[in-house]
């Protein structure tokens, strides 16, 4: 079943499934005015206009008590929060990507993922993304908690142009040879969700939290435990992924993907695991005991080389690891280390 999203007073995308749309739209939770977003759409949209079918037969007026819509602006649904900046990517294989900032716009990023600064740009680093600016102590450090839990630093570095004309740029670069994937989040129903390191930098107004993972199987076998990252706003936000980027759309089908390969999907996607095969695929096939199960309505964006496969390779091959020195392939390799010692 198709599902849809809708936001609620406080604008907090809620989920529900094509056949609830109905008994949402006579008990008044969904109204004409409720901007509602489902995979294929371009942008969230007042429900009136997205499901008007619904809205015919519906003659009662809203129950009492029930929460206000949300304040539309013009032919948006939801409006705008995030700061606009432009940006720019160079290079091919270990890109770095140039943030445009206009006099008063930030841009917050990872700690260590800055390359270089333009004048008038000055950085402060801060306790979480700068999302809930009205939030108070105890928020920011349960904020700053669920962080810790991805492996991330509890803190972010804040970018903020503060000249008086003119445009500026911050660059920044991902840790490992790999892709910079640019999305606005604004286009895919306000969030996505990624691996726990996939994250780079985003205009300011996005927030970065965490998501459960509640399936068991998934939490312990998909390579990406329990907590994954999710990223909500409406602007554009940056994530690195590592070799070659995949971009697949999803359309109810089912994509079965090796379990470090995921770097992030959008709303409407599920993710579980499911066995490799037999138990002779499973042991001896070299793809490991389980894959991952992708399905829905939706973005999916793979990477060919995660970075854990990476570090195998180079551990493998690190004499002072524990690996053994291949020689660059040389049968004078041996006789080379001999004579550099």
């Amino acid at each position: 079943m198709k599902p849809w999203y809708y936001a609620d007073a406080n604008r907090q995308q809620l989920q529900t499934t094509e056949d609830q749309l109905p008994m949402l739209i006579q008990s008044g939770v969904i109204q004409t005015s409720t901007p509602v977003w489902a995979a294929g759409m371009p942008a969230w949209t007042p429900a009136g206009q997205a499901l008007p079918q619904l809205f015919s037969s519906v003659s009662a007026p809203p129950a009492p008590g029930l929460p206000p819509a949300v304040p539309q602006a013009g032919a948006q649904a939801m409006p705008t929060r995030s700061h606009q900046v432009d940006y720019e990517i160079f290079g091919d294989d270990l890109q770095i990507i140039e943030v445009e900032l206009d006099p008063g716009e930030t841009v917050i990023a990872e700690a260590g993922a800055m390359n270089y600064l333009e004048q008038d740009i000055q950085f402060e680093t801060k306790m979480g993304d700068g999302s809930q600016p009205n939030e108070g102590f105890m928020g920011k450090l349960l904020a700053v908690g669920k962080r810790a839990l991805t492996g991330e630093s509890l803190f972010m570095t804040h970018f903020t142009h503060r000249g008086g004309q003119g445009k500026r740029r911050a660059a920044f670069a991902g840790p490992y040879p790999g892709k910079i994937i640019p999305i606005n989040l604004g286009e895919i129903g306000g969030e996505i969700t990624c691996q726990k390191d996939a994250f780079l930098c985003a205009a300011f107004g996005t927030q970065i939290t965490i998501a459960f993972n509640k399936r068991l199987g998934a939490g312990f076998f998909g390579g990406e435990g329990f907590i994954l990252q999710k990223l909500k706003g409406d602007g554009m936000a940056f994530i690195h992924a590592g070799g070659t980027v995949i971009k697949k759309e999803l359309k109810g089908e089912q994509l079965r993907v090796d379990t470090g390969c995921i770097v992030a999907f959008s709303p409407g996607i599920t993710y579980d695991i499911q066995r490799a095969g037999n138990l002779k695929s499973m042991f001896f096939g070299g793809e490991g005991l389980f894959l991952a199960t992708l399905q829905g309505y939706g973005t999916v964006y793979l990477q060919s080389l995660p970075f854990s496969r990476l570090a195998d390779r180079i551990l493998a091959n690190a004499p002072s690891a524990g690996g053994k020195s291949t020689g660059e392939g040389s049968i004078l390799g041996g006789l080379g280390n001999l004579l550099g010692d």
